[in-house]
């Protein structure tokens, strides 16, 4: 999502769909329009308007020790300022950087990374200081996943206050 751009907000409708989809992500309009009992075309009109406002649950989330890459990390940068897209283009080419996100507070950056052992945490953590515009950074392993990635509560939320 861009940011600052202003979204429709999703209706019980859209709650809905998108609760089915989480619980079946292979089902078809048909089933979906079955399930919610609505029209066939409604279901997938705003399924297609989901998918065009970029608010469907189809970003699978691979677990990457499936993959080789069992350390999970965040590293926190401070950046210069005058260089972020700069930075952000650089860190987009590092492969095991799974998402940066700009925030406020004591740093600037907020970096998602995985690596296959400590030394090769080591080397991405360094990779990373060593991109030109990234003056200072702070890694933070993360050590056991307390609630996973989730948006089903705020879903059902929608769906019950509707």
């Amino acid at each position: 999502m861009t940011e600052g751009r202003r979204r429709r907000i999703a209706d019980v409708l859209d709650a809905r769909i998108l609760l089915e989809l989480i619980r079946e992500p292979r089902a078809t309009i048909a089933g979906l329009a079955h399930r919610l009992q609505v029209a066939r075309n409604t279901a997938q009109a705003r399924l297609g308007r989901l998918e065009s406002e970029g608010l469907h649950p189809f970003g699978h989330r691979v677990d990457t020790s499936g993959l080789g890459y069992p350390i999970r990390a965040h590293v926190l940068a401070n950046l210069k300022q005058s260089r972020l897209d700069e930075v952000g283009a650089a860190l987009s080419r590092i492969p095991e950087v799974l998402e940066v996100i700009g925030v406020s507070g004591t740093a600037d950056t907020l970096i998602q990374i995985v690596a296959r052992d400590t030394d090769d945490l080591y080397r991405v953590a360094g990779q990373i200081l060593g991109t030109p515009g990234v003056k200072r950074t702070r890694t933070l392993v993360s050590m056991k996943q307390m609630v996973e990635y989730r948006v089903t509560p705020l879903l059902q939320r929608t769906v019950e206050n509707g």
